[in-house]
């Protein structure tokens, strides 16, 4: 049986709304540009086209005419990245005037289309001036559905100007799983600006700004980390309070790593389901045993939570913010499908199960 969505036409456009008349005759935006998803554009009526699952956060991205200060190892915007300027993962992020975006989300979130704004930045000089801008001017039209901000680390004094400006919650990246594989990915090895401390260190003041559960970092699953590792910090982030959302390492032509090689689809699915144990305070770290080569064969639960875990499909699903189910954003429709956008069928959760019993 296959793991994949029936594919459905969206075609939604843009409606004129009072929000929108608002825009064009009174209200003046601090910027004008902003790069949006791929998927959120279509539910946004920005484009039309076919979607297999509707996001239902609005994926938004700082507009740069330039590429990024930093050179993480994987990612399309890398300063040495030389894929199109118009990617971030494998998605297309084309760009928009804001006072577009701006009222289609006003209108979107009021039919209940989308549930909340998340905004991602690329890393250079006036990138905080820039987020506050656009929140500033999406709040002009009315929405007032939650915001999520994933960016640099800040210092607490620029955090506590996010929170004041109505973000809910605020990620920092640590992608890797360890300081070797963050050096080599994304630090002085990989002629990044990060330092494993720092970010560390960032986290931690983003759970005083922002609150237990508001501050959340990206995982990166298949960067060269053992799995025992990867759920090392995971037990970390949730024992320190930050959301740990997990991701598939995807190979990107043009890209440091684009001849790497994605995690294999029976070791994401054993860090989902430990992710989930975790994150729920159904186990420990300590608790799990490992094998010689840090692959886990025991999630330190009873076979009861082993199987009632699986069967909810819960384990499976994109992790991030409420409301975020990046749908495809780590592959491709044709499959595998590391990241669930909606809830598993039983027949999907069943192939997951035969996934899971795979070792290796």
């Amino acid at each position: 049986m296959t793991l994949f969505y029936p594919s459905f036409i969206t075609n939604i456009v843009s409606l004129p709304v009072s929000a929108s008349n608002m825009g064009k005759n009174r209200v003046k935006l601090s910027i004008k540009r902003v790069r949006v998803s791929s998927g959120s554009a279509i539910v946004l009526g920005l484009r039309k086209g076919f979607l297999a699952a509707k996001p239902t956060t609005a994926y938004l991205l700082t507009y740069h005419k330039g590429r990024c200060t930093a050179n993480c190892g994987f990612c399309t915007q890398a300063k040495d990245s030389r894929t199109r300027v118009d990617m971030l993962s494998r998605v297309a992020w084309p760009v928009f005037e804001v006072r577009k975006v701006a009222a289609s989300i006003a209108t979107s979130s009021l039919k209940g289309e989308i549930r909340r704004i998340c905004i991602q930045a690329l890393n250079y000089p006036r990138v905080l001036k820039d987020i506050l801008a656009l929140i500033a001017d999406i709040r002009l039209y009315g929405t007032k559905v939650p915001i999520s901000v994933s960016c640099q680390p800040l210092s607490k004094e620029e955090m506590i100007k996010l929170r004041e400006a109505s973000v809910e919650k605020m990620g920092v990246a640590l992608d890797a799983a360890t300081r070797e594989v963050f050096e080599k990915v994304k630090g002085s090895r990989a002629d990044g600006p990060y330092e494993w401390h720092s970010q560390r260190q960032a986290l931690l003041e983003a759970v005083d700004v922002f609150g237990i559960g508001n501050a959340s970092t990206h995982l990166i699953v298949g960067l060269g980390e053992r799995e025992e590792e990867i759920v090392e910090i995971i037990q970390w982030c949730t024992d320190t309070g930050v959301y740990p959302a997990i991701f598939a390492f995807t190979p990107i032509p043009g890209t440091r790593l684009e001849h790497g090689h994605p995690p294999t689809i029976s070791q994401y699915r054993r860090i989902q389901l430990a992710h989930y144990l975790v994150v729920q305070g159904k186990t420990r770290n300590e608790k799990m045993v490992f094998d010689e080569d840090g692959s886990i064969v025991d999630f330190g639960v009873s076979q009861e939570e082993y199987e009632k875990s699986i069967r909810s499909g819960k384990p499976f699903l994109t992790s991030g913010c409420p409301s975020c189910n990046r749908p495809y954003y780590n592959e491709k429709p044709s499959g595998p499908l590391y990241n669930f956008p909606v809830q598993p069928t039983i027949v999907e959760v069943r192939n997951i199960r035969k996934q899971l019993e795979v070792s290796k």
